[in-house]
Protein backbone atom coordinates (compact mmCIF):
# COMPACT_ATOMS: atom_id res chain seq x y z
CA UNK A 1 0.00 0.00 0.00
CA UNK A 2 1.12 3.53 -0.82
CA UNK A 3 2.14 5.76 1.54
CA UNK A 4 1.48 9.45 2.04
CA UNK A 5 0.96 11.08 -1.33
CA UNK A 6 -0.62 14.31 -2.71
CA UNK A 7 -4.02 15.31 -3.44
CA UNK A 8 -5.80 18.06 -4.53
CA UNK A 9 -3.59 21.33 -4.19
CA UNK A 10 -2.73 21.92 0.02
CA UNK A 11 -4.16 18.60 1.12
CA UNK A 12 -1.90 15.72 1.92
CA UNK A 13 -3.79 12.18 2.40
CA UNK A 14 -2.45 8.66 3.06
CA UNK A 15 -4.15 5.09 2.53
CA UNK A 16 -5.34 4.03 5.76
CA UNK A 17 -8.55 1.51 5.87
CA UNK A 18 -9.63 3.75 8.85
CA UNK A 19 -13.22 4.32 8.53
CA UNK A 20 -13.31 7.63 9.86
CA UNK A 21 -10.91 9.06 7.05
CA UNK A 22 -13.03 11.93 5.88
CA UNK A 23 -12.44 13.39 2.68
CA UNK A 24 -11.12 16.84 1.90
CA UNK A 25 -13.46 19.22 0.31
CA UNK A 26 -11.32 20.29 -2.57
CA UNK A 27 -10.57 16.99 -4.15
CA UNK A 28 -14.59 16.53 -3.82
CA UNK A 29 -14.90 19.71 -5.62
CA UNK A 30 -12.58 19.12 -8.08
CA UNK A 31 -13.14 14.96 -8.61
CA UNK A 32 -16.73 15.70 -8.25
CA UNK A 33 -16.84 18.25 -11.24
CA UNK A 34 -15.16 15.46 -13.54
CA UNK A 35 -17.87 12.32 -12.71
CA UNK A 36 -20.44 15.11 -12.78
CA UNK A 37 -19.15 16.05 -16.62
CA UNK A 38 -20.16 12.47 -17.49
CA UNK A 39 -24.21 12.84 -16.53
CA UNK A 40 -24.00 16.27 -17.91
CA UNK A 41 -22.75 15.12 -21.46
CA UNK A 42 -25.22 12.68 -21.39
CA UNK A 43 -28.17 14.61 -20.20
CA UNK A 44 -28.12 17.80 -20.78
CA UNK A 45 -29.34 17.65 -24.42
CA UNK A 46 -31.81 15.12 -23.76
CA UNK A 47 -35.04 17.68 -23.88
CA UNK A 48 -33.44 18.94 -27.23
CA UNK A 49 -33.29 15.16 -28.62
CA UNK A 50 -36.84 15.65 -30.58
CA UNK A 51 -35.31 19.32 -32.14
CA UNK A 52 -32.28 17.84 -33.48
CA UNK A 53 -33.87 15.02 -34.81
CA UNK A 54 -35.89 17.11 -37.16
CA UNK A 55 -33.52 19.34 -37.64
CA UNK A 56 -31.41 16.85 -39.03
CA UNK A 57 -33.93 15.13 -40.78
CA UNK A 58 -33.64 12.26 -39.10
CA UNK A 59 -35.95 9.52 -37.49
CA UNK A 60 -35.80 8.96 -33.67
CA UNK A 61 -33.81 5.63 -33.26
CA UNK A 62 -31.03 7.50 -35.42
CA UNK A 63 -31.33 10.60 -32.85
CA UNK A 64 -30.90 7.64 -29.83
CA UNK A 65 -28.01 6.55 -31.72
CA UNK A 66 -25.92 9.52 -30.62
CA UNK A 67 -26.91 8.33 -26.85
CA UNK A 68 -25.73 5.19 -28.13
CA UNK A 69 -22.39 6.26 -29.60
CA UNK A 70 -21.27 8.28 -26.35
CA UNK A 71 -21.89 5.29 -24.21
CA UNK A 72 -19.67 2.94 -26.66
CA UNK A 73 -17.23 6.28 -26.71
CA UNK A 74 -17.36 6.25 -22.49
CA UNK A 75 -16.82 2.22 -22.97
CA UNK A 76 -13.89 2.77 -24.92
CA UNK A 77 -12.28 5.83 -23.29
CA UNK A 78 -12.15 3.74 -19.81
CA UNK A 79 -10.18 0.98 -21.00
CA UNK A 80 -7.92 3.61 -22.60
CA UNK A 81 -8.06 5.92 -20.07
CA UNK A 82 -7.77 3.47 -17.15
CA UNK A 83 -4.61 1.52 -17.66
CA UNK A 84 -2.84 4.69 -18.79
CA UNK A 85 -3.69 5.90 -15.49
CA UNK A 86 -1.84 2.97 -13.63
CA UNK A 87 1.31 3.51 -16.01
CA UNK A 88 1.79 7.03 -16.15
CA UNK A 89 -0.37 8.20 -13.80
CA UNK A 90 -3.70 9.92 -12.62
CA UNK A 91 -2.85 13.60 -13.82
CA UNK A 92 -1.54 13.42 -17.07
CA UNK A 93 -4.04 11.28 -18.96
CA UNK A 94 -6.98 13.04 -17.24
CA UNK A 95 -5.65 16.36 -18.59
CA UNK A 96 -4.93 14.56 -22.28
CA UNK A 97 -8.75 13.71 -21.79
CA UNK A 98 -10.38 17.12 -21.09
CA UNK A 99 -8.49 18.68 -23.82
CA UNK A 100 -9.82 15.93 -26.56
CA UNK A 101 -13.43 16.36 -25.20
CA UNK A 102 -13.25 20.09 -25.65
CA UNK A 103 -12.47 19.31 -29.59
CA UNK A 104 -14.66 16.69 -29.57
CA UNK A 105 -17.77 18.85 -28.55
CA UNK A 106 -16.88 21.55 -30.89
CA UNK A 107 -17.67 19.20 -33.57
CA UNK A 108 -20.97 18.17 -32.24
CA UNK A 109 -21.76 22.25 -32.53
CA UNK A 110 -21.01 22.43 -35.61
CA UNK A 111 -22.33 18.90 -37.03
CA UNK A 112 -24.52 19.25 -40.15
CA UNK A 113 -25.38 15.73 -40.30
CA UNK A 114 -26.19 12.58 -38.18
CA UNK A 115 -23.95 10.47 -39.14
CA UNK A 116 -21.03 13.57 -37.58
CA UNK A 117 -23.00 14.31 -35.01
CA UNK A 118 -22.73 10.56 -33.82
CA UNK A 119 -19.08 10.59 -34.43
CA UNK A 120 -18.75 13.82 -32.59
CA UNK A 121 -20.27 11.80 -29.34
CA UNK A 122 -18.65 9.17 -29.68
CA UNK A 123 -15.22 10.98 -29.94
CA UNK A 124 -17.39 12.83 -26.52
CA UNK A 125 -18.04 9.94 -24.36
CA UNK A 126 -14.70 8.62 -24.73
CA UNK A 127 -12.89 11.44 -23.65
CA UNK A 128 -15.11 12.44 -21.42
CA UNK A 129 -14.63 8.91 -20.05
CA UNK A 130 -11.03 10.11 -18.53
CA UNK A 131 -12.50 11.91 -15.52
CA UNK A 132 -15.12 9.27 -14.85
CA UNK A 133 -12.58 6.44 -14.85
CA UNK A 134 -9.95 7.89 -12.76
CA UNK A 135 -11.82 9.65 -10.49
CA UNK A 136 -12.67 6.03 -8.89
CA UNK A 137 -8.85 5.18 -9.23
CA UNK A 138 -7.97 8.28 -7.08
CA UNK A 139 -10.39 7.17 -4.99
CA UNK A 140 -8.99 3.80 -4.67
CA UNK A 141 -4.85 5.69 -4.05
CA UNK A 142 -5.93 7.47 -0.97
CA UNK A 143 -9.09 5.05 0.57
CA UNK A 144 -10.15 1.65 1.11
CA UNK A 145 -13.02 -0.25 2.94
CA UNK A 146 -15.79 1.90 4.07
CA UNK A 147 -13.37 5.13 3.68
CA UNK A 148 -14.17 4.16 -0.13
CA UNK A 149 -17.82 4.25 -0.11
CA UNK A 150 -17.91 7.43 1.77
CA UNK A 151 -15.55 9.29 -0.36
CA UNK A 152 -17.85 7.98 -3.58
CA UNK A 153 -20.83 9.30 -1.99
CA UNK A 154 -19.07 12.65 -0.95
CA UNK A 155 -17.96 12.87 -5.02
CA UNK A 156 -21.85 11.91 -5.84
CA UNK A 157 -22.86 14.67 -3.96
CA UNK A 158 -21.88 17.02 -6.31
CA UNK A 159 -21.92 14.92 -9.31
CA UNK A 160 -25.66 13.72 -8.90
CA UNK A 161 -26.55 17.29 -9.09
CA UNK A 162 -25.98 16.69 -12.69
CA UNK A 163 -28.44 15.05 -13.68
CA UNK A 164 -31.18 16.97 -12.04
CA UNK A 165 -29.77 20.08 -13.02
CA UNK A 166 -29.15 18.88 -16.41
CA UNK A 167 -32.64 18.94 -18.12
CA UNK A 168 -34.27 21.55 -16.86
CA UNK A 169 -30.74 23.97 -17.68
CA UNK A 170 -30.66 22.02 -21.87
CA UNK A 171 -34.77 22.61 -21.50
CA UNK A 172 -34.34 26.26 -20.73
CA UNK A 173 -31.35 26.42 -23.10
CA UNK A 174 -33.93 25.92 -25.89
CA UNK A 175 -35.65 28.85 -25.06
CA UNK A 176 -32.85 31.04 -26.10
CA UNK A 177 -30.79 29.07 -28.61
CA UNK A 178 -30.62 25.97 -30.62
CA UNK A 179 -29.69 22.26 -29.84
CA UNK A 180 -26.31 23.76 -31.42
CA UNK A 181 -26.14 25.59 -28.00
CA UNK A 182 -26.45 23.00 -25.53
CA UNK A 183 -23.17 21.71 -26.84
CA UNK A 184 -21.57 25.19 -26.44
CA UNK A 185 -22.29 24.82 -23.17
CA UNK A 186 -20.85 21.65 -22.72
CA UNK A 187 -17.62 22.76 -24.56
CA UNK A 188 -17.33 25.99 -22.27
CA UNK A 189 -17.90 23.30 -19.24
CA UNK A 190 -14.88 21.60 -20.76
CA UNK A 191 -12.59 24.21 -20.67
CA UNK A 192 -13.13 24.99 -17.30
CA UNK A 193 -12.85 21.83 -15.71
CA UNK A 194 -9.31 21.50 -17.45
CA UNK A 195 -8.55 24.98 -15.95
CA UNK A 196 -9.46 23.62 -12.81
CA UNK A 197 -7.59 20.29 -12.71
CA UNK A 198 -4.50 22.08 -14.30
CA UNK A 199 -4.53 24.46 -11.01
CA UNK A 200 -6.48 22.16 -8.55
CA UNK A 201 -4.94 18.49 -8.85
CA UNK A 202 -1.79 16.88 -8.09
CA UNK A 203 -0.69 13.48 -8.90
CA UNK A 204 -1.93 10.89 -6.28
CA UNK A 205 0.06 7.31 -7.38
CA UNK A 206 3.87 7.85 -6.92
CA UNK A 207 5.83 6.53 -9.63
CA UNK A 208 6.75 3.35 -7.41
CA UNK A 209 3.76 2.31 -7.75
CA UNK A 210 2.99 2.64 -11.36
CA UNK A 211 2.99 -0.56 -13.74
CA UNK A 212 5.51 -1.20 -16.28
CA UNK A 213 5.40 -2.87 -19.22
CA UNK A 214 3.26 -2.15 -22.36
CA UNK A 215 -0.29 -3.20 -23.90
CA UNK A 216 0.57 -7.32 -22.87
CA UNK A 217 1.27 -6.13 -18.90
CA UNK A 218 -2.04 -4.32 -19.04
CA UNK A 219 -3.84 -7.44 -20.74
CA UNK A 220 -2.49 -10.08 -18.21
CA UNK A 221 -3.96 -7.32 -15.56
CA UNK A 222 -6.73 -7.36 -16.46
CA UNK A 223 -7.26 -10.56 -17.50
CA UNK A 224 -6.13 -11.59 -13.86
CA UNK A 225 -8.85 -9.27 -12.25
CA UNK A 226 -11.83 -11.01 -14.89
CA UNK A 227 -10.46 -14.44 -12.79
CA UNK A 228 -11.28 -13.25 -9.80
CA UNK A 229 -15.31 -14.85 -9.47
CA UNK A 230 -16.36 -12.04 -6.81
CA UNK A 231 -14.93 -9.02 -8.47
CA UNK A 232 -16.33 -10.30 -11.79
CA UNK A 233 -19.95 -10.55 -9.89
CA UNK A 234 -19.95 -7.50 -8.78
CA UNK A 235 -18.71 -5.96 -12.07
CA UNK A 236 -21.90 -7.52 -14.04
CA UNK A 237 -24.12 -6.47 -10.92
CA UNK A 238 -23.30 -3.07 -11.45
CA UNK A 239 -23.45 -3.67 -15.77
CA UNK A 240 -26.73 -5.08 -15.27
CA UNK A 241 -28.21 -2.16 -12.96
CA UNK A 242 -26.69 0.54 -15.27
CA UNK A 243 -28.35 -0.89 -18.21
CA UNK A 244 -31.97 -1.02 -16.03
CA UNK A 245 -30.80 2.63 -14.93
CA UNK A 246 -30.16 3.62 -18.66
CA UNK A 247 -32.97 2.40 -20.35
CA UNK A 248 -34.86 4.72 -17.93
CA UNK A 249 -32.45 7.54 -19.05
CA UNK A 250 -32.41 7.11 -23.06
CA UNK A 251 -35.90 5.87 -23.48
CA UNK A 252 -37.86 8.57 -21.00
CA UNK A 253 -37.31 11.28 -23.03
CA UNK A 254 -39.22 10.48 -25.99
CA UNK A 255 -41.30 7.68 -23.82
CA UNK A 256 -42.52 11.20 -21.53
CA UNK A 257 -43.02 13.72 -23.95
CA UNK A 258 -44.15 11.71 -27.09
CA UNK A 259 -45.87 9.00 -25.23
CA UNK A 260 -47.54 10.73 -22.38
CA UNK A 261 -47.17 14.12 -24.10
CA UNK A 262 -45.36 16.18 -21.17
CA UNK A 263 -43.67 19.31 -22.10
CA UNK A 264 -39.69 19.73 -22.34
CA UNK A 265 -39.89 22.03 -19.42
CA UNK A 266 -42.12 19.12 -17.50
CA UNK A 267 -39.93 16.47 -18.42
CA UNK A 268 -37.00 18.26 -17.28
CA UNK A 269 -38.68 18.48 -13.79
CA UNK A 270 -39.98 14.33 -13.84
CA UNK A 271 -36.08 13.41 -14.60
CA UNK A 272 -34.78 16.06 -11.61
CA UNK A 273 -36.94 14.62 -9.24
CA UNK A 274 -36.15 11.08 -10.24
CA UNK A 275 -32.51 12.57 -9.87
CA UNK A 276 -33.17 13.26 -6.51
CA UNK A 277 -34.19 10.17 -5.39
CA UNK A 278 -30.83 8.95 -6.50
CA UNK A 279 -28.77 11.45 -5.10
CA UNK A 280 -30.09 11.60 -1.45
CA UNK A 281 -30.19 7.54 -1.29
CA UNK A 282 -26.87 7.28 -2.18
CA UNK A 283 -26.03 9.92 0.56
CA UNK A 284 -27.63 7.64 2.93
CA UNK A 285 -26.37 4.68 1.64
CA UNK A 286 -22.84 6.52 1.79
CA UNK A 287 -22.98 8.50 5.23
CA UNK A 288 -26.04 6.11 7.39
CA UNK A 289 -26.63 2.68 6.26
CA UNK A 290 -23.22 1.65 5.20
CA UNK A 291 -21.92 2.27 8.96
CA UNK A 292 -25.23 -0.13 10.18
CA UNK A 293 -25.93 -2.95 7.54
CA UNK A 294 -23.53 -5.10 6.49
CA UNK A 295 -22.82 -4.55 2.40
CA UNK A 296 -24.53 -7.62 1.45
CA UNK A 297 -27.58 -6.40 2.85
CA UNK A 298 -27.70 -3.53 1.43
CA UNK A 299 -27.14 -5.11 -1.61
CA UNK A 300 -30.28 -7.83 -1.33
CA UNK A 301 -32.27 -4.45 -0.78
CA UNK A 302 -31.49 -2.42 -3.44
CA UNK A 303 -31.46 -5.22 -6.19
CA UNK A 304 -35.04 -6.01 -4.60
CA UNK A 305 -35.97 -2.52 -5.17
CA UNK A 306 -35.21 -2.66 -8.52
CA UNK A 307 -36.82 -5.80 -9.62
CA UNK A 308 -39.88 -4.11 -7.82
CA UNK A 309 -39.41 -1.23 -10.16
CA UNK A 310 -39.10 -2.80 -13.23
CA UNK A 311 -42.55 -4.90 -12.39
CA UNK A 312 -45.02 -2.12 -11.46
CA UNK A 313 -43.31 -0.40 -14.78
CA UNK A 314 -44.11 -3.14 -16.81
CA UNK A 315 -47.61 -3.76 -15.10
CA UNK A 316 -48.24 0.05 -15.71
CA UNK A 317 -47.27 0.03 -18.89
CA UNK A 318 -48.76 -3.01 -20.67
CA UNK A 319 -51.59 -4.24 -17.67
CA UNK A 320 -53.16 -1.84 -16.23
CA UNK A 321 -52.74 2.00 -17.52
CA UNK A 322 -52.62 4.84 -14.38
CA UNK A 323 -51.16 7.13 -17.11
CA UNK A 324 -47.79 9.37 -16.14
CA UNK A 325 -48.60 9.09 -12.36
CA UNK A 326 -48.00 5.34 -12.40
CA UNK A 327 -44.82 5.64 -14.21
CA UNK A 328 -43.49 7.96 -12.29
CA UNK A 329 -43.59 6.47 -9.44
CA UNK A 330 -42.06 3.33 -10.45
CA UNK A 331 -39.32 5.08 -12.50
CA UNK A 332 -38.76 7.07 -8.70
CA UNK A 333 -38.02 3.82 -6.83
CA UNK A 334 -35.85 2.66 -9.76
CA UNK A 335 -33.56 5.30 -9.67
CA UNK A 336 -33.44 5.35 -5.49
CA UNK A 337 -32.43 1.66 -6.04
CA UNK A 338 -29.60 2.69 -7.72
CA UNK A 339 -28.24 4.75 -5.00
CA UNK A 340 -27.71 1.64 -3.13
CA UNK A 341 -26.77 -0.59 -5.80
CA UNK A 342 -24.16 0.88 -7.89
CA UNK A 343 -21.98 2.52 -5.02
CA UNK A 344 -22.03 -0.41 -3.09
CA UNK A 345 -20.74 -2.87 -5.64
CA UNK A 346 -17.94 -0.29 -6.98
CA UNK A 347 -16.56 -0.19 -3.38
CA UNK A 348 -16.67 -3.63 -3.04
CA UNK A 349 -14.52 -4.19 -6.28
CA UNK A 350 -12.31 -1.65 -5.89
CA UNK A 351 -11.12 -2.53 -2.24
CA UNK A 352 -10.82 -6.17 -3.78
CA UNK A 353 -7.96 -4.80 -5.74
CA UNK A 354 -4.05 -3.21 -4.96
CA UNK A 355 -3.92 0.63 -5.56
CA UNK A 356 -1.55 0.39 -8.91
CA UNK A 357 -4.03 -1.62 -10.52
CA UNK A 358 -7.34 0.71 -9.31
CA UNK A 359 -7.43 2.70 -13.12
CA UNK A 360 -7.73 -1.08 -15.04
CA UNK A 361 -10.56 -2.37 -12.19
CA UNK A 362 -12.09 1.15 -12.50
CA UNK A 363 -12.09 0.44 -16.17
CA UNK A 364 -13.66 -2.73 -16.31
CA UNK A 365 -16.08 -1.39 -13.73
CA UNK A 366 -16.94 0.85 -15.99
CA UNK A 367 -16.72 -0.16 -18.99
CA UNK A 368 -19.36 -2.96 -19.16
CA UNK A 369 -22.13 -0.46 -17.46
CA UNK A 370 -21.73 1.63 -20.77
CA UNK A 371 -21.18 -0.56 -23.32
CA UNK A 372 -24.45 -2.45 -21.65
CA UNK A 373 -26.23 1.24 -21.29
CA UNK A 374 -25.45 1.89 -25.01
CA UNK A 375 -27.20 -1.66 -26.16
CA UNK A 376 -30.37 -1.02 -24.28
CA UNK A 377 -30.22 2.67 -25.22
CA UNK A 378 -32.36 2.46 -28.63
CA UNK A 379 -34.23 -0.42 -27.25
CA UNK A 380 -37.63 1.76 -26.38
CA UNK A 381 -38.03 2.72 -29.81
CA UNK A 382 -37.34 -0.86 -31.57
CA UNK A 383 -40.51 -1.23 -32.62
CA UNK A 384 -40.19 2.40 -35.01
CA UNK A 385 -41.69 4.64 -32.43
CA UNK A 386 -41.16 5.28 -28.47
CA UNK A 387 -43.01 2.50 -26.75
CA UNK A 388 -43.73 2.64 -22.53
CA UNK A 389 -44.28 -0.98 -22.73
CA UNK A 390 -40.77 -1.57 -24.28
CA UNK A 391 -38.99 0.48 -21.58
CA UNK A 392 -40.49 -1.62 -18.89
CA UNK A 393 -39.33 -4.70 -20.55
CA UNK A 394 -35.85 -3.10 -21.03
CA UNK A 395 -36.01 -2.02 -16.78
CA UNK A 396 -37.57 -5.22 -15.77
CA UNK A 397 -34.75 -7.64 -18.05
CA UNK A 398 -31.67 -5.51 -16.36
CA UNK A 399 -32.52 -5.64 -12.89
CA UNK A 400 -33.51 -9.42 -13.21
CA UNK A 401 -30.30 -9.92 -14.72
CA UNK A 402 -28.20 -7.84 -12.14
CA UNK A 403 -29.65 -9.77 -9.12
CA UNK A 404 -29.41 -13.31 -10.78
CA UNK A 405 -25.99 -12.66 -11.49
CA UNK A 406 -25.08 -11.23 -7.85
CA UNK A 407 -27.08 -14.10 -6.18
CA UNK A 408 -24.39 -16.70 -8.82
CA UNK A 409 -21.07 -14.91 -8.82
CA UNK A 410 -20.87 -12.80 -5.64
CA UNK A 411 -22.25 -15.50 -2.95
CA UNK A 412 -23.63 -13.14 -0.44
CA UNK A 413 -25.34 -16.28 1.64
CA UNK A 414 -20.79 -17.10 2.29
CA UNK A 415 -19.92 -13.98 3.53
CA UNK A 416 -21.15 -11.79 6.64
CA UNK A 417 -20.41 -7.94 4.71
Amino acid sequence: MPGPTAGTAGEKSTTTSSTSTRPGWRSIAVLGGLVALGPLTTDLYLPALPALTVDLHARPAAAQLTLTSSLFGVAAGQLLFGPLSDRFGRRRPLLVGLAVYFAATTLCVVAGSMPVLIAGRFAQGAAGAAGLVISRAIARDRYEGVAVLRFLASISLISGLAPILAPMIGAQLLRVTSWRGTFGALAALGALLAVTAVLGLRETLPPGLRQRGGLATTLRAMGGLLHNVRFLGFVLTSTFAFGALFGYISGSSVVLQQVYGVSPQTYGLLFGLNSIALVSVTQINGRWLAQRFTAHGLMAAGLGAAVAAGVALVLVTAVWDPGLAGASAALFVLTGSMGVILPNSAAQALTMVAPQSAGSASALLGVGMFLFGAVVAPLSSAAGHPSAVLLGVVVLGSALASAGTYLWLCHPWRRAG
